[in-house]
């Protein structure tokens, strides 16, 4: 049970206040003045107040609620570092065994982990402390107890903030004067060109104690395709390093620091620098033999291509047609053959012949030059044919056959078809997903072609991607030295880009194919790539065969291990392991022709940046907040002679629940807030002052003062 008083003045309060002070300057009056009775006066006055007051006396049923505790653990990647997980079981058996000795106390237990959705936010205490917080009333949280080292990166700026009125406290674990070096990224570059550097800044940052350790310190410098570099450096110096882009794509600079006496860890001595290679605008020659319709097509798809610089030549004034016309009085260039396949042929990426015809227009020495240029240069040739490619002036009838994949037969098939995917196509990055393929038995739902040239796949040439009428070869791709060549069998792909009979994905196959002959990274057929998300390994493998062998991994430690990748999708294999040790992982495979031995890295390790960069232990990050509300910050492992040299020995302070106290820590003891938070069953209210009792009094009081002042 519990009493109180209530009051519930008659009057309106105002009036109730002022009829107060009036009585308060009688009283004053009368008894400076010494009046007889005064005191009799005085007390009637009083009573006749109390009366107006209306005092109650309330009598309440209540249920007092348990206290709350949160317990925050931190279980971030610095907390596994040099037996604090050993120490934080420690902690946390004492604690469970303290907190329960308590009566009338509830507590929670919650975890505060490290970020693992790429954002670098450190350790979130506090965040964790709101999530338990959300189905708790304040009004029963007692304290908050966390058990970390000090590196916390969400600590409020006020105790306000907390929406609780109670002591945070810390237990801390690691050691006074712990001592640890990092390497600290300045600025890095996000991407880069081909063939060109950019270069990183960093230093080497050193925390805690060093005592009489040199400042000089040994970097290794790890490149792709490259052997290590070592660089010598000093602690706080800034120092530059070069980023070769040798690639598109992803590309990976890894440097490490030497590991020095008495580190609390070497797994922040190692950073990586990953950044994305970009080529320059890719210039593209498109030598249409005669206008056709087909020709829009190829120019719409190529300028609205961002990444390409085209160059289009339309032959409009073959050989045949010269009618002696001074070219003065010509509005038609001539054609820069010389400059376009001689002078500047490899500064093209891509050379497409669009229905082009031998017919004097280029000298036989400059299709060697262009055979030259895919053999020993890398360069590509599409051949999108027509008609064209099976008479007496085709393309095949030049020096540049060597490189061609297929012979035309001299027949021009003349019927309706579909092209369909054949089983390479289906795995093939250029002709794979294709929209509207179809099932593998299937007709697809695109519209209709109606020509093609008969060709015949020369023996060990050419990978055939697409079937045509007769199920010939309509598409087939080829690679010849460093470069890469392809031929088109039709020149009916304008029809699907008119929407004739519905269509068909033009855009997609002859954009894929323009940037796979242009060696797009993306597109390659015979591929490897690792991905890492934290200590996830992820490798996949796209290849035209029907099995591959196991992919060798090559750890930081210098282990070799061999993955099986299991089938995903046609001409993809994919396999996630589980990683031991952050670092630099590289995915190999045996040399095969015609690509040789394929090769990929990822690092893999801690995804947090911010969690690594601060390792260790320390009490100033939570101490004015600790201060603030009360509470106690206590290192659980000392220094000195007699500190324990076993990882899970701690000491921890006593813990009390204390009633309307200011201080809630002190040397060996962390006090809780007892909030004596209560629910009230029922109230009972009872007139102290009403009726005949006041009546009574009120009628005694004034009788006493009359007889008082007729003595």
């Amino acid at each position: 049970m519990n009493w109180s008083i209530d009051f519930a003045p008659l009057i309106p309060m105002p009036l109730f206040w002022v009829l107060l002070a009036l009585a308060a300057l009688l009283i004053g009056l009368l008894l400076f003045r010494r009046t007889r009775g005064a005191s009799l006066r005085s007390l009637a006055v009083i009573a006749v107040l109390l009366a107006l007051a209306n005092p109650t006396l309330r009598e309440e049923e209540r249920d007092y609620l348990a206290n709350i505790a949160i317990v925050v653990v931190d279980e971030s990647t610095s907390q596994a570092l040099a037996g604090r997980p050993e120490q934080t079981a420690s902690i946390r058996k004492e604690l469970e065994t303290r907190l329960g000795g308590i009566d009338n106390l509830d507590v929670k237990w919650v975890t505060a982990k490290s970020g693992t959705d790429g954002r670098a936010t450190g350790t979130e205490l506090f965040t964790a402390l709101n999530k338990a917080l959300a189905n708790t009333p304040p009004d029963r949280v007692a304290g908050a107890i966390m058990i970390t080292d000090g590196q916390a990166h969400d600590v409020p700026e006020t105790a306000g903030a907390l929406g609780f009125d109670a002591p945070v406290h810390a237990l801390l674990t690691g050691r006074p004067g712990e001592f640890d070096r990092r390497i600290e990224i300045l600025t890095a570059p996000r991407y880069g060109i081909v063939g060109q550097s950019r270069d990183i800044e960093l230093r080497v940052v050193e925390t805690g104690k060093t005592g009489t350790r040199s400042s000089a310190v040994r970097l290794k410098i790890r490149r792709e395709g490259q052997p290590d570099e070592t660089r010598i450096t000093t602690i706080g110096r800034k120092e530059s390093i070069e980023l070769p882009f040798p690639h598109a794509g992803t590309n990976i600079l890894e440097v490490e620091l030497e590991t020095a006496d008495g580190e609390l860890t070497p797994a922040n001595n190692r950073v990586v620098v990953a950044a994305e290679g970009v080529r320059e605008n890719l210039r593209v020659l498109l030598v249409s033999g005669e206008p056709h319709a087909g020709e829009r097509t190829w120019r719409n798809l190529l300028k609205s291509d961002a990444a390409v610089d085209l160059v289009h030549f339309t032959i409009l004034r073959p050989p045949e047609k010269q009618d002696g016309t001074p070219i003065n009085q010509l509005s038609l260039i001539a054609f820069p053959t010389r400059e376009l396949f001689s002078d500047k042929i490899n500064d093209f990426d891509l050379i497409i012949f669009d229905r082009y015809k031998h017919r004097g227009i280029l000298r036989l020495g400059y299709y060697d030059n262009i055979a030259r240029y895919v053999n020993e240069h890398g360069g590509a040739v599409l051949i999108a044919a027509g008609d064209d490619f099976a008479g007496r002036f085709s393309l095949f009838r030049t020096p540049l056959s060597p490189v061609i994949p297929a012979t035309p037969l001299g027949r021009v098939i003349e019927t309706p078809f579909k092209p369909k995917l054949s089983v390479d196509g289906a795995r093939h990055p250029v002709t794979r997903n294709l929209p509207g393929a179809g099932p593998e038995d299937g007709d697809p739902s695109w519209g209709r072609w109606f020509r093609q040239v008969d060709v015949n796949v020369r023996t060990n040439r050419g990978r055939i991607l697409m079937n045509g009428a007769e199920d010939k070869p309509l598409l087939v791709l080829d690679r010849r030295g460093e470069g890469r060549i392809a031929l088109l069998t039709s020149d009916h792909a304008w029809l699907w880009a008119r929407g004739f009979e519905g269509g068909g994905p033009h855009s997609d196959l002859l954009r894929k194919l323009s940037h796979w002959l242009m060696k797009e990274p993306d597109l390659e057929d015979e591929r490897l790539m690792a991905t890492a998300k934290g200590l996830d390994l992820t490798v996949e493998r796209h290849s035209m065969s029907e099995t591959i062998d196991p992919i060798t991994i090559l750890t930081p430690g210098g282990k070799k291990v061999n993955i099986d990748l299991q089938p995903a999708s046609p001409g993809i294999w994919r396999g996630t392991i589980k990683v031991d040790l952050p670092g630099l992982y590289k995915a190999e495979t045996d040399a095969l022709p015609p690509v040789g031995k394929l090769s990929a890295v990822a690092y893999a390790g801690t995804e947090d940046t911010r969690e690594m960069s601060e390792v260790t232990a320390t009490d100033k990050k939570l101490e004015s907040i600790a201060e603030e509300t009360g509470g106690g910050i206590v290192w659980t492992k000392t220094t000195g002679l007699l500190a324990s040299s076993d990882p899970a020995a701690v000491t921890m302070p006593r813990i009390s629940m204390l009633k309307n106290a200011r201080v809630l820590a002190g040397s060996g003891w962390l006090g809780l807030k007892d909030r004596q938070a209560y629910v009230t069953r029922g109230v009972k209210l009872t007139p102290m002052f009403t009726g005949f009792i006041a009546l009574a009094m009120l009628l005694g009081l004034m009788s006493l003062a009359w007889w008082r002042e007729g003595r």
